[in-house]
């Protein structure tokens, strides 16, 4: 009787054989895995949510919560012991409060006795600074080492800044790609867009818009010019010291002269003229360069422009800048958002380029700019970090989550 008492009941509708949690042997392998939300911020939640519906487990009970003086708790309500666990952990306008809850969070479920602890974070903090740049230091390196110290065994992460991040890491780290799904985007809501040309706003960015220019079919088009240089100038490594210093230090080695760098004037590499322009990155934060390249592929004919970002951090003014950039009226004329450029014709107006949209993906909160902007749309990538955390639970491969991923993609 007793050990008929603590079998697995029985499936009212289902045919899925049930464990004594309730969930099926497809969701949960023999010693189980729960999820929990990072940081109590709305939009983690959210997301949180949203992955443990479409694997069908109940999000794990935890509070995150900051003392009056700003020090992090957080609070595990529930036991860890042996299981598999996975962090969500978005990061919004409050970077360090966000990190800080994560390494937190991490160091208690460790204490308690959790076999591995996977981090879900889509966008990972500090990713811009990578290198070495004058006297500076390699904080995502710094991360890194923080999070494995923590007792971070895994990290799910999603469109690094750079690849090579993952060197950095002393355990396994899956970087997903968000290109599938905002080219899907491109297909279904873009009308007419096998009119458009792919547009990289730098020549560091050429790969990724080449990737999405071949798998759509698309041409390729690339900014180049001195509104895009400052990153290359500020990654040559350390400062190089000025001709007064140099004077006092001569040690009688005479090392070839340094020349200057010469900024080109701004050009596009391609033909954008009657095509709409979808410019594609991995980040989207201060929008000035993405509006000052509008302006140049508005002057070169371009009669649709379209931003698509995996992170949209959207920082300081970025949406009033993008609401502002939307021009439709023109010497008290209307302009129709779908009339192609016919060029400047006497006695009337030249039409102009509206930024129609910028897509982004849910990796990072953004609803406080959705409400500024109305051209901010968001595409969910839910679905993919579900599916790696149930791939990753049972141990199968992830191959199937990078078919048709090119190298530089």
């Amino acid at each position: 009787m007793l050990a008929r008492r603590l079998g697995g009941h029985k499936c009212l509708g289902s045919s899925s054989p049930k464990l004594s949690f309730g969930y099926t042997k497809m969701n949960v392998s023999s010693r189980g895995y729960r999820v929990f939300s990072g940081n109590s911020s709305t939009a983690c939640t959210e997301l949180a949510q949203t992955i443990t519906e479409r694997l069908g487990v109940e999000l794990g009970k935890s509070v995150v919560y900051q003392e009056a003086n700003r020090e992090t708790r957080v609070d595990v309500k529930e036991s860890v012991r042996g299981q598999d666990i996975f962090i969500i952990q978005t990061i919004p306008r409050d970077v360090n409060t966000a990190v800080m809850e994560l390494l937190v969070m991490a160091y208690t479920l460790k204490t308690s006795s959790a076999q591995n602890i996977i981090g879900v974070i889509p966008y990972f903090p500090y990713s811009k600074q990578c290198k070495m740049r004058k006297r500076g230091s390699i904080v995502c390196k710094l991360l890194a080492s923080m999070l494995a110290e923590a007792g971070l065994t895994h990290i799910i992460t999603m469109d690094l800044h750079q690849k090579e991040i993952q060197g950095f890491f002393s355990f396994p780290v899956d970087n997903l790609r968000a290109s599938p799904f905002l080219i899907q985007y491109i297909q279904e809501e873009i009308p007419d867009y096998r009119n458009a040309v792919i547009v990289a706003k730098s020549p560091s960015a050429a790969q990724r818009a080449q990737s999405y220019a071949e798998r759509l079919r698309l041409g390729l088009a690339v900014l180049h010019g001195e509104a895009h240089n400052f990153e290359l100038v500020m990654s040559d490594g350390p400062g190089l010291a000025s001709p007064s210093s140099l004077a006092h230090a001569r040690t009688g080695l005479e090392l070839p002269p340094m020349m200057p760098k010469e900024k080109p004037p701004i050009t596009v590499v391609g033909d954008v003229g009657g095509r709409i322009a979808i410019i594609v990155d991995d980040i989207i934060d201060d929008v000035e360069d993405f509006v000052a390249a509008a302006d140049i592929l508005k002057e070169r004919g371009a009669y649709r422009i379209y931003i698509m970002a995996t992170h949209g951090l959207l920082s300081a003014d970025a949406p009033r800048l993008i609401e502002e950039s939307a021009i439709d009226e023109v010497n008290g004329l209307k302009v129709k958002a779908d009339w192609p450029p016919l060029g400047k014709i006497p006695g009337y107006f030249t039409p102009v380029a509206p930024i129609l949209q910028v897509v982004v993906t849910n990796t990072v909160p953004h609803d406080v700019q959705k409400l500024q902007c109305s051209k901010i749309k968001t595409v969910d990538v839910s679905m993919i970090l579900a599916e790696a955390i149930r791939r990753i639970h049972h141990g199968e491969s992830m191959a199937y989550l990078f078919r048709n991923i090119a190298v530089d993609d």
